[in-house]
């Protein structure tokens, strides 16, 4: 079977790490990425995969810049059976005229309406809806997070209404010197917040209420969750709900993982690349259960997270593979995704002696 032909438009914080992701597939070919600056993001690229520029002023700049230019954006999608578009908030949906022109299939990222698209993924809870279709969102971090965790207690029976509180980043790590938040923290003006209603695209029967903040940092999101559960139930039966699920991984404070930075540094410990984590990251020992109640604190990656959801969408839209499940499998193997970061066995790294 020929492998699909996949192209990438934005290579900033999301787009490297789904060209990377592409890359491992066995059944994907990374045809080119695209963008529209010249500056040390896409000059880290330009050795690696074929450039194509976004604009015509950006196919004059790149070769004013030195850079070699395999086309422009038309040409890069006359290459691909799928365009994942990860350019900045609102960009894409200026670009779907071009990817409907050229009859590509496309990927969009959670900063795009979910009316752009009329169809919003997550893998585990609706990678079926999404088969054959020319478009879908994959939504944002936290929305995907949500979406994992409470559908994972849905899925077991066990979940009635959650209640959530975020603490956002306030910018992301390589944009902080350009502003961001200090000494403070700021609410979301609107209660919900966009989290709850944009996880509700994918799970409808959810109910769910979000408040929001941001926080004077830069690196991943935090969660904390009140749970209303349609029974009361022990704590083991909450825990087991959320082992069965894909993409949740355990973390405890009794390993020293007591604050974001810590899992930060384990995943750089662990030989991720750019210390990635893809998984949600839940707090094991801090998982409550007081009769039909639950609550529990989780650390989202927001640079990362979307990643996977990206690649089983490629799946889902060509529909390469049957379901969710056989899409998952291949994508978490070659990420090498985990259940729990600490009692599982550690892959070697470059370099380590037996």
């Amino acid at each position: 079977m020929s492998k699909i032909r996949v192209g990438v438009n934005g290579y900033g914080v999301i787009g490297k790490r789904v060209a990377d992701a592409v890359a491992l597939q066995p059944d994907m070919e990374l045809v080119g990425i695209a963008d529209v600056v010249t500056d040390w993001r896409i000059q880290s690229a330009a050795g690696r995969f074929p450039l194509f520029a976004s604009t015509d002023e950006a196919r004059e700049a790149m070769g004013r810049a030195g850079l070699s230019v395999a086309g422009g954006l038309e040409d890069l999608l006359g290459q691909v059976d799928v365009i994942a578009d990860t350019t900045p908030k609102h960009v894409a949906a200026v670009n779907l005229p071009r990817y409907r022109e050229a009859g590509v299939k496309v990927i969009l990222q959670g900063g795009e309406a979910h009316e752009t698209t009329g169809h919003s993924f997550v893998a585990q809870a609706n990678f079926d809806s999404a088969l054959g279709r020319d478009m879908t969102r994959v939504v944002s971090c936290n929305t995907t997070s949500i979406v994992r965790v409470l559908g994972a207690l849905q899925d077991a029976g066990l979940l009635a209404k959650a209640r959530g509180v975020l603490i956002r980043r306030a910018t992301d790590p390589w944009e902080s010197h350009l502003g961001g938040i200090m000494n403070t923290m700021v609410p979301e003006p609107k209660i919900p917040s966009h989290q709850g209603p944009d996880a509700q695209t994918v799970l409808p029967g959810l109910d769910l209420v979000t408040i929001a903040a941001k926080g004077a940092h830069t690196q991943t999101h935090n969660h904390y969750w009140t749970l209303q559960l349609t029974r009361a139930a022990s704590r083991e039966e909450v825990l087991a709900a959320l082992r069965a699920a894909p993409r949740i991984a355990f973390i405890r404070m009794a390993d020293g993982l007591v604050a974001l930075n810590s899992t930060i540094e384990l995943m750089k410990d662990l030989g991720r690349p750019r210390g990635d984590m893809w998984e949600v990251a839940v707090w094991e020992d801090l998982v409550t259960v007081q009769g039909d109640e639950a609550f529990l604190t989780y650390q989202v990656y927001n640079e990362a997270i979307v990643v996977p959801e990206t690649i089983d969408a490629i799946r889902a839209l060509t529909e390469t593979a049957p379901n969710a499940a056989a899409s998952m499998k291949i994508t978490d193997s070659t990420l090498g995704m985990r259940k729990d970061f600490l009692t599982e066995n550690v892959p070697a790294l470059p370099g380590d002696h037996p």
